[in-house]
């Protein structure tokens, strides 16, 4: 007989689990520092007219479960009604037993809705109803469903032009308990061989109100947002590295590709490394300065299907795992800035599962400076948030560095109902140092081993991250 399916003790397979689970993860708060909320919905407090809004729209996981079990792309992103688009759905999560999508559907149901029953085409006009009805009732906006879940702080990601409007309009908000704050995301930046650069520069220049027609002048550009975001209560900053290129390059070579670049011309992956390299070091100076923490995301390859990209554009669901050489590069990247005194607080993520051991040894060469885990494995990140991605994550971290000092889990999601997503995560990782007390390998010491479980879901971040000091200007 097997046990209940997403009982009160789900993935908790041993009694010292399910204690570390109940007694000491599940009431903590939840320190979201990266995801892709939209600002403007939060401050509007925006509602949904239906599950298929809150649930399937601009959710790409979904997307590509649904393609993949044949559903015709009008049932996903086009024309089809939004009863539909949910029906498909419906019809779809049968079918997907064994990948997490299915579990986190039911929780996102249970924990949001109270609706126990499994989702399929059966039940879905019940559930359909059942949901709608709360969604078009008080309590579910926006705002509502972040205060529901026990958020502190919400990080979003922001173009280093955006106005920040709509974060200095939620910090005035009366009887919102939860802070939101900019994250930096100056990918256009640095990527000086797309179309989007020049144009983008252009943006630049208007968003920070001075002239660019030189390097030296964008990196006052740049600077010159950095220190808004931080007035605005920026403290982390993040950059999507798909492929990571580092070299040497000194003030005046940098500006000569700079200047190649805003010309149109193309730039050689040489001169590619040699600029990115400089600017990133010259922004890691400054998030050094400001104690801010850096990401960086390792190891997409993005929009893969040239017809679908046309079609729908991008973060469609047409991405997938990159591979290639990060060990050189970024060891020259880090030890650049260590050189100069100013390596920030950093985190490093890869798509990529045989990055693992990489990463997790390589920042073990730029610890110190007093600050516990200044160099972060971050959490298992998009394909490889699952149990067993999460597993593999938490298990190289803990052989190769301090797992009690990891910072935990984010969302990384457009979603908010996403949340249960840090349920999840907290019930593995009980599951996994009560695996280890269960085998002798970890002392029977519940102070111990609860008061690290609570640090990694949540005490962590909020001290690395420094969110407390928040104080945005108006």
């Amino acid at each position: 007989m097997g046990k209940k399916f997403m009982d009160e003790n789900f993935l908790l397979s041993s009694e010292t689990a399910r204690q570390l689970f109940h007694n000491y993860a599940s009431d903590m708060p939840i320190i979201d520092y990266h995801c892709h909320l939209s600002p403007k919905e939060i401050y509007e407090n925006k509602t949904f007219r239906n599950i298929t809004e809150a649930w399937l729209a601009g959710d790409h996981y979904k997307w590509r479960v649904m393609r993949a079990n044949g559903v015709e792309e009008r049932f996903i992103t086009g024309d089809a009604s939004d009863y539909d688009k949910f029906l498909a759905w419906a019809r779809t999560v049968p079918r997907i037993i064994g990948n997490p999508l299915y579990h986190w559907t039911h929780l996102e149901l249970q924990r949001f809705f109270g609706v126990h029953e499994l989702l399929s085409e059966e039940s879905a006009p019940m559930i359909w109803d059942t949901v709608n009805r709360q969604l078009q009732g008080e309590g579910f906006g926006a705002r509502d469903l972040i205060l529901k879940s026990n958020v502190t702080t919400v990080c979003t990601t922001d173009d280093p032009v955006d106005s920040l409007e709509y974060h200095r309009q939620i910090s005035g908000l009366k009887g919102f308990a939860a802070s939101v704050v900019p994250g930096f995301r100056p990918d256009k930046a640095l990527e000086i061989n797309r179309a989007t650069f020049k144009p983008w520069v252009a943006q630049l220049s208007e968003a920070a109100g001075r002239s660019i027609e030189n390097y030296g002048q964008f990196l006052e550009a740049l600077e010159s947002r950095v220190r808004f975001f931080h007035s605005s209560g920026g403290r982390v900053s993040d950059h999507a590295l798909d492929a990571v290129r580092y070299a040497p390059a000194t003030l005046e070579e940098a500006a000569v590709i700079f200047a190649k670049g805003l010309n149109g011309d193309k730039v050689s992956e040489q001169e590619e490394g040699q600029y990115k390299g400089f600017t990133l070091v010259f922004l890691g100076k400054l998030y050094s300065e400001l104690d801010w923490a850096m990401q960086f995301h390792i190891h997409a390859l993005r929009n893969n299907n040239s017809v679908m990209f046309g079609r729908l554009g991008p973060d469609t669901g047409y991405d997938s795992i990159n591979d290639g050489a990060i060990a050189g590069p970024l060891a020259g990247l880090l030890d650049a800035l260590e050189r100069e005194g100013a390596l920030p607080k950093t985190i490093l993520y890869s798509l990529n599962p045989n990055d693992n051991h990489v990463i997790a040894s390589l920042m073990g060469s730029f610890q110190g400076g007093g600050v516990a885990g200044k160099l972060q494995f971050g959490t298992a990140w998009w394909y490889n948030d699952n149990k067993d991605g999460m597993l593999e994550q938490m298990k190289t971290l803990a052989n190769l560095g301090v797992l009690s000092q990891f910072v935990g889990m984010l969302t990384d999601s457009r979603s908010f109902l996403s949340y249960t997503r840090h349920e999840y995560f907290r019930r593995i990782l009980c599951d996994l140092v009560g695996s280890w007390v269960e085998d002798g390998e970890a002392p029977e010491d519940m102070e111990l081993l609860g008061g690290m479980i609570k640090n990694i879901c949540y005490t962590n971040a909020k001290q690395y991250f420094n969110f407390e000091q928040v104080l945005v200007t108006t």
